[in-house]
């Protein structure tokens, strides 16, 4: 399901190195903790100037990114958008439950269906394109005869991948949803066999007296939605009746009664109506494309990255690639305008990160460019929008606008994508049409992307402003006197020696980053509450505790450095989350020489995470308090 964090999870991801550079993740109550397979691949000075993240700390092989108390949501959000539930492990130490499952809309359900049947191929399907495309440019300019055994044979490796689409996504949509790869696989192939084929060679008009109602098309050859439709019922009958199948005979019969039943299925049901779903929502877009294509273009090309960077841009695939197959009345393709109207995101992206690199003084910022850069022109933006453009936010939505106005331009000249191609410089060749081979609309999509970079570039050189980290603590922390809270007093939550915040071993907290506050050296494994409130946070491990005080104080007691490692051992919580306590009431208790034995320092700081809404924080001045003493004044 989409989060706010998503776009956040995305560029945290990129700047740690990637997902193959992560080796595990989990959260303590403030940060991330990453353990990554090497360090310097994250691009660190990035991650602190990131909107969202508080710091960034590199301390005994992990790398931690600090984003606060609402942690928890942004780490299940880098879990899911990155696919790293087997790097992942729970809050406390556990790894994550099998089998529990966040309920999805069904949007967003189907987007994840997409995505996970899609994905795994997507690649070899955009080289096939860029193969096809440059054999219709080769045969438009006379460089091969179109009846030539070269060209045949090149063609049709290029058009293999289009031709049998539903036995490639019968095999992907089988380990989507859990069926054997090779049963997906035979219920892709029976769509596309001869046998199948509505030709007059054989006859298919009726199943067990039944008509079978063929697609629009004639055949199911370079479909998308009936094929992951067929293998989604496949696994879902497979399970309700395995059971009941003796072992001795399953290996044959299981596989005999789910293709059987499904693909007789797909033929008079399944088939026939998501057909006809394909069918109507093309004819959808080209509604829209014809009321408007600039409305159509500029909405595709403006909010293309937007959908990426929650992943929604998945649900267009395969209209897109059903699109492609659609003919006129004089059985010529007509093309389709979705990748068409998104092709501007690339070259935007890419002139972007050529006028920040010359604009900007950050040397860290301006070494990250010419490689996303590079990037881009082949097609591949995540280092460009999340290393450069979506952290500095202003440049990702100028691109948007310049992407926008690109796909309005391209759909107004009639400009159309005939097959799945690459991106950046090799999506041009998509725009060549089979049939008629002019390279006009190829000529006119160089122009229109060449314009992006410029106009792109221009745009930062004039408006590209440095230094986002000022900016946000600026904004942070401009002092509002009507939104400070109530002068409140908080009290020491533990007994023994207190420590200035500045002392404290951790970046993190000396730096005052999570808040103003202090910190003590207990002499007695217990903590109190330091004012009347509401527990908001009490942490599986019990080592930090978190306190919204009746007065608006949000208090964080964070016990011992590190002890997240421990997993709860030697802490007993005498509360639990939500529970609303008095002052001075018991909340932990925790084994001060086991926290010691396991290499921890005790010093345990108390902090006021919400330190900007009021005008001073004082600490008592004291060097020994006893709990229930005065701590800190909140004025």
């Amino acid at each position: 399901m989409a989060s706010k964090y998503d776009g956040l999870s995305r560029i945290i991801i990129q700047n740690v190195g990637g997902k193959d550079n992560i080796t595990s993740i989990t959260h303590c109550v403030t940060r991330l903790r990453f353990k990554l397979k090497d360090e310097s691949k994250a691009n660190t000075e990035v991650l602190k100037a990131t909107d969202g993240v508080v710091t960034v700390v590199q301390s005994g092989g992990q790398y931690m990114v600090v984003i606060g108390n609402h942690v928890p949501d942004v780490f299940d959000s880098v879990v899911a958008v990155g696919h790293l539930e087997s790097k992942s492990v729970k809050a406390g130490g556990g790894d994550e439950e099998e089998g529990t499952k966040e309920k999805q809309s069904i949007f967003n359900a189907f987007v994840g269906i997409i995505t996970g049947v899609f994905s795994p191929f997507l690649g070899v399907l955009c080289a096939c394109g860029i193969l096809k495309g440059f054999m219709a440019l080769f045969s438009t300019i006379g460089v091969l005869d179109a009846t030539s055994g070269t060209y045949n044979v090149l063609y049709g490796i290029g058009d293999a991948a289009f031709y049998f689409l539903p036995v490639i996504l019968g095999y992907s949509a089988a380990k989507k949803f859990k069926l054997p790869e090779m049963e997906g696989l035979l219920i892709g192939l029976a769509l596309v066999s001869p046998y199948m084929l509505n030709n007059g060679t054989y006859d298919i008009s009726r199943l067990f007296g039944i008509p079978v109602v063929a697609p629009s098309t004639g055949n199911y050859t370079s479909t998308v939605l009936p094929v992951i439709c067929a293998v989604a019922f496949a696994a879902w009958f497979e399970r309700l009746y395995k059971k009941y199948i003796p072992d001795t005979i399953k290996i044959f019969t299981v596989p005999l009664i789910t293709c059987t039943v499904t693909i007789c299925l797909t033929l008079l049901i399944i088939g026939p109506v998501t057909s006809e779903i394909s069918k109507y929502l093309g004819m959808g877009f080209e509604a829209v494309n014809g009321f408007s294509p600039i409305l159509m273009g500029l909405l595709v090309g403006f909010f293309w990255q937007i959908l990426v960077m929650f992943g929604l841009h998945w649900a267009l695939v395969p209209i897109a690639l059903s699109n492609m197959t659609l003919v006129d009345g004089n059985g010529l393709l007509l093309g389709e305008v979705i990748l068409t109207a998104m092709l501007g995101t690339t070259f935007a992206q890419t002139g972007a990160c050529i006028g920040i690199m010359i604009k900007s003084k950050d040397k860290k910022l301006k070494s990250l460019c010419p490689p996303a850069i590079i990037s881009g022109i082949a097609g591949v933006t995540e280092p460009a929008i999340y290393g450069i453009t979506l952290p500095k936010k202003a440049p990702f939505f100028r691109t948007c606008a310049v992407a926008g106005v690109a796909g309005a331009v391209l759909c107004m000249l009639g400009v159309r994508d005939y097959q799945m191609a690459g991106m950046g410089v090799f999506s041009y060749t998509m725009f060549i049409n089979p049939d008629t081979k002019s390279i006009s609309p190829m000529i006119i999509g160089i122009i229109v992307s060449i314009i992006c970079v410029i106009v792109s570039l221009v745009l930062e050189l004039i408006f590209y402003k440095e230094g986002p980290v000022a900016e946000k603590k600026t904004i942070a922390k401009n002092d509002d006197v009507s939104a400070t809270k109530k002068e409140a007093e908080i009290v020491a939550p533990i007994k023994g020696s207190v420590v200035a915040l500045s002392d404290v071993k951790d970046e993190v907290f000396s730096s005052e980053a999570m808040g103003k506050g202090v910190a003590i050296e207990p002499s007695e494994g217990a903590v109190y509450a330091p004012a009347d409130g509401v527990i908001s946070t009490f942490f599986p491990t019990g080592h930090a505790i978190g306190i919204t005080t009746d007065t608006g104080a949000e208090i964080l007691i964070h016990v011992g450095m590190d002890t997240v490692d421990m997993d709860g051992d030697g802490f007993v919580p005498q509360k639990k989350q939500d529970d609303k306590v008095k002052k001075g009431e018991l909340l932990l208790k925790f084994d001060i020489d086991k926290i010691k034995a396991a290499g921890h320092p005790i010093t345990t700081p108390v902090i006021v995470t919400n330190s900007d809404d009021y005008a001073d924080i004082i600490s008592t001045d004291v060097t020994e308090v006893a709990s229930g003493d005065t701590l800190l004044r909140l004025i």
